[in-house]
């Protein structure tokens, strides 16, 4: 079974100049050796994400779209300063080569990684797979998320990569901001929820590294083995309450299965998925606590915080700066994400 992540040919609109690039590995990438050629991988709207090939090996280049970005977002710097301090930890994340900040390279700040070579699985409900390797992956997934949060940051050089405290509380106020920057028409629902959260904010007990969208498809599985080879997409990486990522995994056993990570449904002996209370139990397990609270809240946050990055998507498409074909269709899933977030406010208690 192949599940290696697919490339697409690259569309003129995210050319690179490979010439000035390749001039930059030379100088910058231990062992490098050109010339290069490149292809770009599919989905990913965020920050477009290249396969570059050359004598020396394959790397992955990551960059901030070309065009007018909103303030904080896209921060493509941070995420290579992360995976720089976590990779000498051992967590699973690929080997960080250098980041250029200079635009006038390829047009945009960028960072070039090892290719890690692996399975990239995008369907929760992982078809094609025995119980019992399904377990084995969802096991893998949650181990690595407890490994994560018990890391020590200060001994990774990320001491100050976030505030400390009110985690929640400045998330809030954040997606809220992301929110209004890139608003195109009222919702009610948002500004229910815009007002509800703040005033309901969970108390903070632990600070961890917070990978911030920790799900299937960011992650390369070993080809043969249910092991993790490297955690992906660390741009909305922080320091804050672990309780963000881990109910934010949970988002899957209460998402209905559509090819995504949804798994609601689809749980217990027959598929191999373990159910949520049995992945609860694991986390609290590896990470030393004694339960989890009420994931209404959480849910609620989690659901806000994807409508933010939603309404995102879809203002660059208003403003023509969307980097993938699927972004038109993620834009239109912004009203379902406000409807479904302030469910679960309403189940909170709101």
């Amino acid at each position: 079974m192949t599940d290696a992540p697919q490339t697409i040919p690259v569309a003129d609109k995210d050319r690179l100049d490979l010439d000035r690039l390749a001039d930059w590995m030379t100088a910058n990438v231990a062992g490098f050796r050109g010339p290069l050629s490149y292809a770009k991988f599919a989905g990913g709207q965020s920050n477009p994400t290249y396969r570059l090939d050359s004598p020396s090996g394959a790397y992955v280049l990551r960059r901030k779209p070309f065009g007018p970005l909103l303030p904080s977002a896209h921060a493509v710097d941070r995420e290579y300063r992360l995976i720089a301090g976590l990779h000498p930890t051992g967590f699973p994340v690929a080997r960080p080569y250098g980041l250029c900040e200079d635009e006038g390279v390829i047009g945009a700040v960028f960072y070039v990684m090892a290719m890690v070579d692996g399975r990239n699985l995008w369907d929760g409900t992982l078809p094609g797979y025995a119980p019992e390797q399904r377990t084995g992956l969802y096991h893998a997934m949650v181990d690595t998320l407890a490994a994560l949060h018990t890391t020590d940051y200060q001994v990774a050089g990320l001491g100050d990569y976030g505030k400390p405290g009110n985690y929640f509380a400045r998330q809030v106020e954040r997606w809220t901001r992301q929110y209004r920057a890139s608003e195109t028409e009222v919702m009610p629902d948002v500004d229910r929820l815009i007002d509800w959260l703040p005033r309901t904010v969970p108390e903070q007990t632990r600070t961890s590294i917070v990978h911030g969208d920790y799900r299937i498809d960011n992650m390369i599985f070993d080809a043969a083995e249910p092991r993790v080879r490297a955690v992906l997409d660390w741009e909305l990486s922080t320091l804050g309450d672990p309780l963000a990522d881990f109910s934010y995994f949970l988002m899957s056993w209460v998402t209905e299965p559509e090819g995504r990570s949804g798994v609601k449904g689809m749980t217990g002996p027959a598929t191999g998925i373990p159910p949520i209370e049995a992945i609860v139990e694991r986390y609290c397990a590896a990470t030393g606590r004694d339960g989890v609270p009420d994931l209404n809240w959480y849910f609620a946050y989690n659901l806000f915080r994807l409508t933010g990055i939603v309404q995102g998507i879809k203002k660059r498409i208003v403003d023509g700066t969307a980097s993938s074909a699927q972004a038109e269709r993620s834009a239109a899933q912004v009203y379902r994400l406000a409807a479904a977030s302030w469910h679960f406010a309403q189940k909170a208690g709101a």
